[in-house]
């Protein structure tokens, strides 16, 4: 997942009537929606600080969350 976030993907909150996260949504780069976070690893990745939101938008991936993406082929 951190791979998406490398490349210009975001995590879109979806809050409940009390503001609390209850669902999460991945968009690749290209707008597309990706099946596969969920709410226990969106929580190690902040704990981590590898991914952060600021002013209200977002969640997109930090300085420090690329120091923890393992390279591949298909990075750009």
């Amino acid at each position: 997942m951190l791979h998406v976030l490398a490349q210009g993907g975001n995590i879109t909150p979806l809050k409940n009537i009390k503001g609390r996260i209850h669902a999460l949504e991945l968009y690749n780069r290209d707008g597309w929606r990706l099946p596969i976070i969920d709410l226990h690893l969106f929580k190690k990745l902040q704990r981590k600080k590898a991914i952060a939101s600021q002013d209200s938008q977002p969640y997109r991936i930090t300085r420090r969350g690329l120091e923890l993406v393992r390279s591949e082929f298909d990075n750009r």
